[in-house]
């Protein structure tokens, strides 16, 4: 038996430093592994609205394609890169959240998970799949029982799926997710292979500062919400590949995070390139679903609608069982006598029956709710990212959140009840842009470092 020397157990001891060297280098993933996480993740970001905005994008940007791409790709993409890193360096959400205050830790989380859950994304993901599926079914079935059918059978599917959190990494890793980016390339790639289109000029609203256009349309994408709770399931199929320990489980959703970043980046950019593509036969169009079912059906003729149709089932479907799962583990975790399957089963019924009131609804009634909540979000992450400096002025973070919640609330309220009401928060910078919180957000990281340094 080797016998080593006492002050190995010292933190400054070289061996004790090796050793922990040697306990981080086998908490890690491989390669192989590293990558399944990642596509996991991305299968689970991309839903319908990735699939329908960029396309929409190319087609209206045209000359100014490539700064309303990058504004989107910023928003689209950088934000929930960095929300995945925020989170997997506090720990969890809502350790995150409680730098700012316990109670808003509670209401804030638990907003968020039903916004991007029940409340839009989770019945959002039935209703777009089977509006792509519609055209496909005989004109003789009744548009209501088809929608009540497949509904049904698409949240049964999605909640059996979900039942195994685990097992995510092994079905959207390796089959569903992989699957879905085949789909993709073989429409963006027929794009891509054919005549160089003619740019045209930008039309509304891309012919006013593209870039900013671009940014502000991100946001629909809702993936930075979602960032802030994939997290907690990609732990879970992290732990059980055997990385354990908090640091290497930060490690390996911060790579996962930004491989699924990556493989978003390349697709966005093809799916921008085929709505510009498609100018010339679908000028018109005001929908993404529309810009790839005209460039599919140009390029693979009846089994184009049939290709865009699969594309958009296979994406729903993995978003709908992610967020299913998320919302499961996360309230089950909130409610101790409440199982996870009963949680999911409820989420998943009460979506099942939102979806069949028609996508117009759903946006109707959560649109105002992720406008309150997304500013909070982005100001949540990029102190999370410079938690170390935003920590040693504590006052810092409930000034800045609180600043940006009074005027994103206020805007949320006002768009959803008086629309054309005049308010003082109007006045602010940017506010036109419905950025109005950006200004009162840095006088109060401002104001709080300074009143923190003189409690201090």
């Amino acid at each position: 038996m080797l016998c080593y020397p006492a002050c190995i157990h010292a933190p400054g001891c070289f061996m004790h430093r090796f050793v922990v060297w040697v306990a981080m280098a086998q908490q890690s993933l491989s390669a192989r592994q590293s990558a399944l996480v990642g596509v996991t993740l991305f299968s689970m970001f991309f839903g319908a609205g990735n699939l329908i905005l960029p396309p929409l994008l190319g087609l209206q940007a045209g000359e100014a394609t490539v700064p309303a791409a990058i504004g989107f790709l910023i928003a689209a993409i950088g934000l929930p890169v960095l929300g995945i890193v925020a989170v997997a360096l506090a720990g969890t959400l809502r350790d995150l959240t409680a730098r700012v205050h316990p109670l808003f830790s509670r209401v804030f989380v638990a907003a968020v998970y039903l916004a991007i859950g029940p409340c839009l994304a989770i019945p959002r993901t039935s209703s777009t799949a089977f509006e792509m599926l519609q055209p496909l079914l005989p004109a003789s079935v009744p548009a209501g029982t088809a929608s009540i059918v497949f509904s049904v059978a698409f949240f049964v599917v999605a909640y059996v799926l979900a039942m195994h959190p685990g097992r995510l990494t092994r079905l959207l890793g390796r089959i569903t997710g992989p699957a879905l980016i085949a789909l993709i390339v073989a429409v963006t790639g027929a794009a891509l292979l054919s005549e160089a289109p003619e740019l045209g000029p930008a039309t509304a609203p891309y012919d006013n500062g593209a870039g900013i256009q671009g940014f502000l349309v991100g946001y629909q994408t809702m993936d930075l919400l979602a960032s802030l709770t994939f997290g907690l399931v990609i732990a879970t199929n992290i732990r059980e590949m055997g990385v354990t320990e908090p640091g290497g489980i930060a490690r390996e959703v911060s790579r996962a995070g930004v491989l699924a970043g990556i493989l978003m980046a390349l697709i966005y950019c093809g799916l921008a390139y085929v709505g510009v593509s498609t100018r010339a036969i679908a000028p018109d169009a005001t929908n993404g679903a529309v810009v790839l079912t005209a460039s599919a059906t140009q390029h693979f003729g009846t089994a184009g609608t049939v290709v865009v149709a699969a594309i958009f089932l296979l994406a729903c479907l993995n978003v709908c069982t992610g967020l299913i799962s998320c919302c499961g583990t996360y309230f089950a975790g909130e409610l101790p006598r409440v199982s996870y399957r009963a949680c999911a089963l409820v989420f998943a019924a009460f979506s099942c029956v939102l979806s069949n009131f028609g996508l117009d609804a759903i946006l109707a009634f959560s649109v105002p709710l992720l406008g309150a909540l997304y500013p909070m979000a982005i100001v949540l992450v990029l102190m999370g990212m410079f938690h170390s400096v935003c920590d040693r002025f504590h006052l810092m973070w409930p000034l800045v959140v609180a600043a940006t919640a009074i005027v994103s609330v206020a805007d949320s309220l006002r768009s959803a009840v008086a629309p054309d009401l005049w308010l003082p928060i109007d006045a602010l910078p940017f506010a036109g842009l419905d950025m109005g919180w950006v200004v009162p957000a840095l006088i109060a990281a401002v104001l709080g470092a300074l009143l923190s340094r003189k409690r201090a």
